[in-house]
């Protein structure tokens, strides 16, 4: 394994890049809640950034604070040239996508695909480096299954187990990515959709803790299944940081709990004023004509668990959320939910 030491801090807590969910309106939602998390955008591939209209796709607001962008690529050059397009924006870092394991996109051997050939993620992540002076990052799966996709006859089609793992990281290790992001469960890549792999493929916390002890030098951050405070406090004993993905909008008041993971007495904003400042915000991208229904999102899980949570499911139904009616329900949820569950 290449030794080398990043000069990056890991954020404790990360958000992870989500397909549909990491649009800069949920950015900027997570950001009321949590000033220090890590955002990331949603995946975005190379061939968009080059062919695609790029203040659509790269755009974000300076309130979302740091922000990671995800890139999938499947060579070095396009890698190369998209980093070079990203650099106008302001994004604290780049990651190169090697966990994703869709169709879409290990097809077109990119995401979790990737990792079938260690020789060619680590020429992208030279050609990512050689591009920026930004950091960069990369995301990637304790192992694959890429039976039925990955046709190369001399690339790892199964990897499994700590010795394939360390296997395929001392090549990537001599790019000398600025942190590790590792999804702590093995992507199948026929046969499951994405859904079933973030559930089916069972987690294995150790295999990343030990990778952790035995490598203490890399910048290791964990992925996979973390929901609670409680867990995330335990994994930072033992990795540098942790990337929460679906909780994250399963139940989005978490990221204001995740304060007490340095303090304990610190006191969370309440849900009433994360609605208070995001409504000025929400007029302003109306008139700017942002789709008001992706507006509505990050707030679906605000109450999860809370009294009123039923009246404030029903006030948010698509059926009500329109362009003309959307800040009146967001006032009106601040005057007919219960005192204790907007303010406590």
């Amino acid at each position: 394994m290449e030794k080398y030491i990043s000069n990056i801090k890991t954020p404790k807590i990360s958000i992870a890049p989500m397909v549909d969910k990491s649009h800069r309106h949920f950015r900027y939602f997570c950001r009321l809640m949590n000033k220090e998390i890590l955002l990331y955008t949603e995946m975005v591939t190379a061939q968009a950034i080059l062919n695609g209209e790029l203040d659509k796709i790269l755009y974000f607001r300076e309130e979302e604070g740091n922000v990671a962008l995800q890139i999938a690529a499947s060579n070095p050059e396009d890698a190369y040239k998209a980093v070079k397009k990203a650099n106008s924006y302001n994004y604290s870092e780049i990651n190169l996508n090697c966990g994703c394991p869709s169709d879409r996109v290990s097809g077109n051997l990119m995401g979790a695909a990737l990792m079938s050939d260690r020789k060619l993620v680590y020429e992208i992540l030279l050609a990512m480096k050689e591009a920026t002076n930004k950091p960069i990052t990369i995301k990637h799966r304790i192992g694959i299954d890429g039976t039925g996709i990955i046709q190369d006859k001399n690339a790892k089609v199964i990897m499994d187990g700590y010795d394939d793992l360390l296997e395929f990281l001392d090549t990537v290790s001599k790019a000398k990515p600025d942190r590790y992001t590792v999804h702590a469960r093995s992507a199948i890549l026929k046969g499951l959709s994405p859904k079933d792999n973030r559930e089916i493929p069972p987690l294995d916390y150790d295999m990343v803790y030990r990778l952790k002890k035995d490598f203490d030098y890399l910048n290791i951050e964990i992925n996979g299944g973390f929901k609670t405070v409680e867990s995330i406090k335990d994994a930072l004993t033992k990795v540098d940081g942790v990337m929460i993905g679906r909780a994250a909008y399963e139940d989005c008041y978490l990221l204001a709990n995740l304060q007490k993971v340095d303090n304990e007495n610190l006191k969370p904003i309440s849900r009433g004023e994360i609605i208070k400042s995001y409504i000025p915000y929400v007029k302003e991208e109306i008139a700017n004509g942002s789709n008001v229904h992706l507006l509505a999102a990050p707030l679906h899980s605000l109450f999860q668990g809370q009294p009123g949570s039923k009246q404030y499911k029903q006030l948010l139904s698509s059926g009500n959320i329109k362009k003309d009616t959307f800040v009146q329900i967001l006032y009106n949820i601040l005057e007919s939910m219960p005192e204790n569950s907007l303010w406590c």
